[in-house]
């Protein structure tokens, strides 16, 4: 059986141009070259009144942000924490590093977004309410695909119940719910750098607050809890989480570009949609609706129904592999995942399914015209018939 020929058209690979280059080499010649430096300290300044924050702290990860946000928030081992099940496995793994307990929560059956179900959310705080339960100690809330969650409920809902709300914002940089930008929701925000991520620096996130003492705990513990002092002191145990200056230099010429990104991505989804969506048994994830409203189109993702089309997802996934176009599967639910095999979930169904059949399709704001045109041609060829 002759095998896949090499990748050619990958699913969201980073889009570095001239200007990150220049700036790249600016923090090679400073020798600024260790974590920190003044690149980081601009980047963070950046990143804040991009997005509208107070404050921005430059992590290695977005995983090392969602680490400190749940230790700066107070989970502790034991404590249960209600999480997104429709996600990456870097949103729950936090958790289980703290040693607090997980319970995730189905995506919602509408046509509104895939985010986790607010309802199965107030519901479950109020059963713990009244049942005398120790409180969640906080919840984690996906922007799924650079979706925004519904924080007009989320934010009330969890100031009632005291429980802290933090936002995984990993994929939505850029995107706004109304006329608020992604990260600025709850109690702290996250955002992930990663190389596949709208704007990259190679590895690396971005912890967002309006509380200049959390922005001040979250650098301490992220440069190994070091004590004021002439020499090393250590009153506790911290973390090796804070950006290099290098990385930070090239996240600052990535920002430059966000806005044309994002519409790239945008223009990119609307041509699926026009081109695929008619097609039968094909959905495409729910857009916002609201005038001051958008999402950033990290990636185009839809959904094809096996008992009308002409192909199921794995079907149109592999024929896509096989000329050289990568296209994978939606988030596998942190439920379903072996290592979370014992978890409690609220409902499951819903991301169950949009796994089963969903499916995301090359997005990258440096996808050409005719890559484009020829992916929309392989998927219509397939399911047309």
């Amino acid at each position: 059986m002759p095998e896949d020929p090499p990748i050619r058209i990958f699913l969201s690979p980073p889009d570095v141009g001239p200007q990150e280059r220049a700036l790249l080499l600016d923090a090679f010649d400073s020798n600024w070259i260790a974590p920190l430096g003044p690149h980081v300290d601009a980047f963070e300044r950046e990143i804040a009144a991009h997005v509208g924050a107070s404050h921005a702290v430059a992590l290695s990860s977005g995983t090392a942000a969602l680490h400190l946000a749940l230790r700066i928030a107070g989970v502790t081992v034991g404590d249960r924490v209600l999480c997104a099940s429709m996600t990456f496995v870097a949103t729950a793994n936090p958790i289980l590093h703290l040693g607090a307990e997980p319970v995730f929560v189905d995506a919602r059956a509408s046509d509104t977004d895939w985010n986790l179900d607010v309802d199965l959310v107030e519901e479950e705080l109020d059963r713990a309410a009244a049942a005398g339960e120790p409180p969640y100690a906080a919840l984690i809330a996906v922007d799924l695909y650079g979706a925004c969650a519904d924080y007009d409920r989320l934010e009330p809902l969890c100031n009632a119940h005291g429980v802290p709300l933090i936002e995984d914002a990993a994929e939505a940089l850029g995107s706004v719910h109304r006329g608020r930008h992604a990260g600025t929701f709850g109690d702290l925000g996250v955002f992930s750098f990663n190389g596949n991520k709208i704007i990259t620096t190679s590895g690396g996130g971005m912890l967002v607050t309006e509380d200049a003492e959390v922005a001040d705990r979250a650098r301490f513990l992220a440069t190994q809890a070091r004590d004021p002092a002439p020499h090393y002191e250590h009153s506790e145990a911290g973390f090796n989480y804070r950006l290099s200056n290098l990385l930070a230099a090239v996240g600052r010429g990535q920002l430059g570009t966000l806005e044309d990104k994002i519409a790239r991505r945008r223009a990119i989804r609307a041509t699926y949609r026009e081109r695929l969506g008619h097609l039968p048994g094909v959905r495409f994830a729910p857009e916002p609706e609201h005038a001051d409203s958008r999402d950033n189109a990290w990636l185009t993702c839809l959904t094809i129904d096996p008992e009308v089309a002409r192909a199921d997802r794995e079907q149109v996934r592999l024929h896509l592999r096989t000329k050289g176009i990568e296209a994978r599967p939606v988030w596998k639910p942190m439920h379903l995942q072996p290592l979370f095999s014992g978890a409690r979930v609220l409902g499951g169904a819903v991301s169950a399914r949009l796994f089963d059949h969903g499916l995301c399709l090359p997005s990258g704001s440096s996808l050409t015209d005719h890559e484009l045109d020829e992916i929309c041609t392989e998927v219509a060829g397939l399911l047309a018939g």
